[in-house]
Parts: structure tokens; C-alpha cells; sequence
């Protein structure tokens, strides 16, 4: 019947590697295409605005999710490659936490760089947006140093579940790989600093979305303009609140997914024992790699300068042909 359960594969597997597979199939493709249209135009104007940047940057934190994590699981469960030994094990989920964790910062940056462009212009606001503007290679690195430092933890306590040990007793099962935890009380600590790192940018996240979502209710119940700023330029306000709603729905469904990640995790602090089973984990990073892999999708379809740019490039491909016909005629 099925051919992976024929070749001794148990029914777990093969629905966590489908599931990892579905995530990769939208995942990859999706985030692949965000980064070659910002790449068209970049080549087109020399120059990335600020909040195209930051969507760049995600779209790659985003991918490195996708391809470290998913894929490399859906090849382990089905059999046709396993990494995980002790260093690939360490390897994998350094590399998952910290991508996971820039692609959450990176979420909360755009959506308070979002928050300070719509401030009236002139204002403090408006001046502190403007700062994050010119200095933003030098956020991108604080981002880039700070998530770094706070997933070291996995390159010390990250080993294979393939080496033949008993199951440890203050770890985490994540099937092919045990977060091996000195003491209890470091598992704890070590949790708790993890769901700090989630939580402190989804508060600040959801503020700032409040704050966007006041703004379009009142731009709609004063359609000619909500500040000078608008009032001038009609253009720049409708792309102001296209950016806007982009912003508010992707906090959205990072508030939704990586809520329900965090609380699977807050509940595998509080069970003294390693849970034998890696169920609660792959929920967990499921959920959280689902955000990585629905992003670009809602990137696609609102952005304009990223959907005009795919959209040409698929134009590009029958007239590329057309015309190698014509010349070979």
C-alpha cells in the first residue's frame, strides 16, 4: 500500500515526514520567490527601501527555517538520509534556533518600523524612523549577534538519539536528537529564557499592530487624509495602509502559530521527566516552521513590487521562447 510503511517505516514517521514535506513543498518555493523579486529590484534601482529590506531579510530567516529543519527531518523520517549524529545534531538546532529566532525579531522589526512611518510627519516618532533607516545594517547585526549568542545553548546540550544511551532524564525529545539538560534547574532556566526571547517581541508586536490597526480605522472614517502627509500625497498614504495590512497579518498568524509553539514548550518545562515520546516537539516545530512557510505566501499576494516583479518574470519565460523559435526560423 504505502511504500514507506512497506520498508519498515512506522505510521509516526511517515506523518511527521508528511507533514514536514507539506511545509517544505510551500515553504521553500515561497520564500525562494519573495527573495529573487527583491533581487530583480534591486538590480532594477540599485536599492532596497527600509521595509523592503527587512521583508528580504525574513524571507531568508524564514527559507533557513524551512531547509535546516523541515527538510532535513522529512529526509530522516523517511529513511533516505539521516544527519543526526551528535555534531549534525547540534548543527540542525543551532542553526533552527537562531533562524527561528531572527525571523521573530525580524517581525517585530518590520512591524514597529511600520508602526513609526505612519507617524505624523515632524514628529519624534517620525525622527526615530528615520534613524532606524540609516542605521538599519547595524540592526540587522545587533539581531544578527544578539539571537546568536541566546541559541549557543543548543551547540552545548543538543546530542543524537542514535548513539545507543538511555533516554536522559532532563532532556527533550525532538525524535532524532536530545536536548540534554545538565540539571532540571537548567532546563528551566534555559526554557524560560527561550519563551522570553518570544514573548518580549509578540507584546511589543501586538502593541504596535493596536497602534496600525487604529490608524487604518481612523484613515477610513476620514478618507481625504489622516495627516498633511496623506493629504498631499494620496499615493504614498494607499501604500502606506497596503503595508500596514500586510504588517497586522503576519503579526497575526506569528501571534497565533508561535503562541500555541510556546505554549507546548512552557508545558515541556513543567514535566519533570524526558517525555519518551518526540510528539510535543514536532508540534512545536511544526507550528513554528508553519509561520515560515505561510509568510511568503501573504508577501506574495499583498506586495505589489514582489507580485508585479514574479509576474513579469513569468511573462518573461513564453516570450523568451517565442522568440528562440522565431530566430531558429
Amino acid at each position: 500500500m504505502l511504500p514507506f510503511l512497506s520498508a519498515g517505516m512506522s505510521s509516526e514517521d511517515f506523518v511527521r515526514g508528511m507533514l514536514y514535506l507539506s511545509l517544505i513543498v510551500v515553504g521553500i518555493p515561497g520564500n525562494v520567490a519573495v527573495i529573487v523579486a527583491f533581487l530583480f529590484l534591486i538590480y532594477e534601482k540599485n536599492m532596497l527601501l527600509t521595509a523592503d529590506a527587512i521583508v528580504l531579510q525574513l524571507a531568508c530567516a524564514n527559507l533557513l527555517v524551512v531547509v535546516v529543519r523541515c527538510l532535513l527531518e522529512t529526509l530522516a523520517s523517511f529513511r533516505l538520509a539521516n544527519v543526526f549524529g551528535d555534531v549534525g545534531c547540534k548543527s540542525v538546532i543551532f542553526i533552527y534556533r537562531f533562524s527561528r529566532a531572527l525571523s521573530v525579531w525580524l517581525t517585530f522589526l518590520l512591524s514597529a518600523y511600520q508602526c513609526l512611518s505612519i507617524s505624523t510627519p515632524g514628529s519624534r516618532w517620525a525622527s526615530v524612523c528615520v534613524m532606524v533607516a540609516q542605521n538599519l545594517p547595524f540592526v540587522f547585526l545587533f539581531l544578527w549577534v544578539l539571537n546568536t549568542s541566546l541559541s549557543v545553548g543548543a551547540l552545548a546540550f543538543s546530542i543524537s538519539s542514535n548513539n545507543g544511551s538511555s533516554l536522559p532524564k532532563s532532556a527533550v525529545n525532538t525524535q532524532f536528537c536530545y536536548v540534554n539538560f545538565p540539571s532540571e534547574l537548567s532546563k528551566k532556566v534555559y526554557g524560560a529564557a527561550q519563551v522570553s526571547r518570544d514573548v518580549v517581541p509578540m507584546v511589543f508586536m501586538i502593541l504596535t499592530s493596536l497602534i496600525i490597526l487604529v490608524f487604518l480605522y481612523k484613515h477610513s472614517q476620514h478618507v481625504k487624509g489622516l495627516s498633511s502627509g496623506c493629504s498631499t500625497s494620496g499615493g504614498g498614504c494607499a501604500a502606506k495602509q497596503r503595508a500596514a495590512k500586510v504588517v497586522v497579518a503576519l503579526v497575526t498568524i506569528y501571534v497565533v502559530l508561535y503562541g500555541v509553539d510556546n505554549g507546548l514548550w512552557v508545558y515541556t518545562l513543567t514535566v519533570r521527566q524526558t517525555i519518551s515520546s518526540s510528539l510535543i516537539s514536532d508540534l512545536r516545530v511544526f507550528f513554528a516552521s508553519l509561520y515560515a512557510a505561510l509568510s511568503p505566501l501573504v508577501i506574495i499576494v499583498s506586495n505589489r513590487k514582489v507580485n508585479s516583479r514574479l509576474r513579469c518574470a513569468t511573462q518573461e519565460k513564453p516570450l523568451l521562447g517565442k522568440t528562440a523559435r522565431l530566430s531558429s526560423l
